[in-house]
């Protein structure tokens, strides 16, 4: 891809949760043991989605109240031996993080601290792209683009909240629809619904998480980035496992069909149709179910491009209940 695509018009693959929600079984383990995140890279998982809590003046990786016994030293360790490989020293990686422990820990503190170990830690602060706008592809080869869903006045990093990377402006809590921000002149165009009621909405979380993939309306001038969660989870009906991959044997009409592979199905109809997709998308169990292919196919998206007949792809596609 040429140096000077934007970030905004790429379709890259990602984890949610992704360093390392083992741990927390049935409701925040969100990835097999044998994906971690060095694994992930290697995949070709381009956006990755980092919870982190303050234990014992460090950063530690959480999800929701269980601890993933991953420090943030550890990721920074694996993101740096992936970005100075002879093999993938070209890459760029979205690096989201949030805090865990907003209840317990001010989001100055959480903000300082990120910015410490960042500085201690390898590759330093100049692995990291921390301009508070979309970059292009050639500015960020190497290196890690921070989406900072943390709060803080900005004071512990240089130009302060210009200066915390992509700063989302709009987040509602597991809103039911697509929502939109802007980060300078991009428009962001977001899904995250995460607390499905049961299993039962599979088919509605999965006509959600597409939406955004497909072009944005005519009326839309200005750039535009899509960033689409396949992940959704509630107990006990909507387990992370249930939601991405589903149970039973659907094809014989016992069970249901996951999320990933109803993804999946969509993606091959549109890659046949040669119609654009672009979006970062984030999902849980990336690797399942076997054979479902997700993330290659979600990697081809950038090579295909006809915005011609792009909405008929979403009723075509046998989302099937």
């Amino acid at each position: 891809l040429p140096d000077t695509t934007p970030l905004y018009s790429l379709c890259l693959p990602g984890k949610s949760s992704s360093c390392m929600a083992f741990y927390g079984w049935p409701i925040s383990q969100c990835q097999s043991a044998t994906t971690p995140l060095s694994v992930q890279l290697t995949d070709g998982i381009r956006v990755l989605d980092i919870r982190l809590a303050i234990k014992n003046g460090h950063l530690v990786a959480y999800h929701g109240q269980y601890p993933q016994r991953a420090t943030f030293q550890t990721i920074l360790g694996n993101l740096h031996a992936f970005l100075t490989s002879p093999s993938s020293a070209r890459e760029t990686i979205v690096v989201s993080i949030k805090q865990e422990d907003y209840d317990t820990q001010s989001p100055e503190a959480f903000s300082n601290l990120v910015r410490e170990e960042i500085e201690a830690g390898p590759g330093g602060i100049n692995m990291w792209f921390l301009e508070n706008r979309v970059p292009t592809l050639g500015e960020v080869r190497g290196k890690v683009i921070m989406f900072s869903r943390f709060g803080g006045d900005g004071a512990a990093w240089e130009g302060g909240l210009e200066g915390m990377g992509i700063h989302p402006t709009n987040w509602p809590d597991s809103a039911n629809e697509v929502f939109s921000w802007t980060c300078k002149d991009v428009l962001v165009r977001t899904q995250d619904w995460y607390s499905i009621p049961s299993f039962l909405y599979i088919p509605e979380k999965t006509q959600l998480s597409m939406e955004p993939l497909l072009p944005p309306p005519a009326d839309v001038t200005q750039p535009v980035l899509s960033i689409s969660y396949f992940s959704a989870s509630s107990f006990p009906l909507a387990t992370p496992a249930v939601v991405s991959t589903g149970f039973g044997w659907p094809s014989i009409g016992f069970g249901i069909e996951g999320v990933n592979s109803r993804i999946a199905h969509f993606l091959v109809a549109a890659l046949k149709e040669n119609t654009m997709l672009r979006a970062w998308t984030l999902m849980d169990f990336y690797d399942k179910p076997v054979g479902s292919g997700v993330v290659p196919l979600l990697i081809e998206c950038n090579f295909k491009g006809n915005p011609r007949d792009a909405h008929s792809v979403i009723v075509s596609d046998p989302t099937r209940s």
